[in-house]
């Protein structure tokens, strides 16, 4: 066995058999699920716990987080829209159409994301129509950050199946 053999058998640099792809993508949807609206998910158990200047600190997160995100999507929603719909539609087509692996992993990220950001924008909607406070503000808070872990666990197992059956199909040598 020549010494690039070994190289590439201990080191593969396609995106599914990559170690770096799956340390990224579990470093993606932890910051995900810690990042609730912007706010750190232990700034919530901590004003649900101790009160006070914490629960003060949270409510203040939250109306800059939701303040933001509904400008963002009040001045350039309809671009964003489009520019994500083109963004999603690119990596489809290269991923399933000219099978390109790179794309397939991206699509697994941004595919899923979406959603959360389709969540992100509707419970802020929610928190400014409804300006809840006290446990209120914290059941909303929790039920986002379960659903952001329910659509990561999905997305990850999903990533994980379709990359096992990529790195089975085409196997270590396949480049060569």
């Amino acid at each position: 066995m020549s010494i690039y053999e070994t190289l590439v058998e201990i080191i593969d640099l396609r995106s599914f058999s990559n170690l770096w792809y799956w340390i990224g993508l579990a470093v993606i949807w932890s910051s995900a699920s810690h990042w609730v609206l912007g706010v750190p998910y232990d700034l919530v158990l901590r004003a649900r716990r101790h009160g006070g200047q914490h629960y003060q600190d949270l409510q203040d997160l939250v109306r800059i987080n939701v303040n933001r995100i509904l400008g963002i999507v009040e001045i350039s929603g309809m671009w964003l829209v489009g520019f994500v719909s083109f963004m999603l539609t690119g990596l489809t087509l290269l991923s399933f159409w000219y099978d390109v692996e790179f794309a397939q992993a991206l699509f697994f990220i941004a595919f899923p994301m979406t959603f959360v950001g389709m969540m992100s924008y509707t419970t802020a909607r929610q928190i400014r129509r409804d300006a809840p406070e006290g446990e209120a503000l914290f059941a909303l808070l929790s039920r986002h950050r379960f659903f952001v872990q329910l659509i990561g666990m999905l997305a990850l197992l999903v990533t994980a199946m379709f990359g096992m059956y990529q790195n089975l199909t085409l196997g270590p040598f396949q480049d060569l």
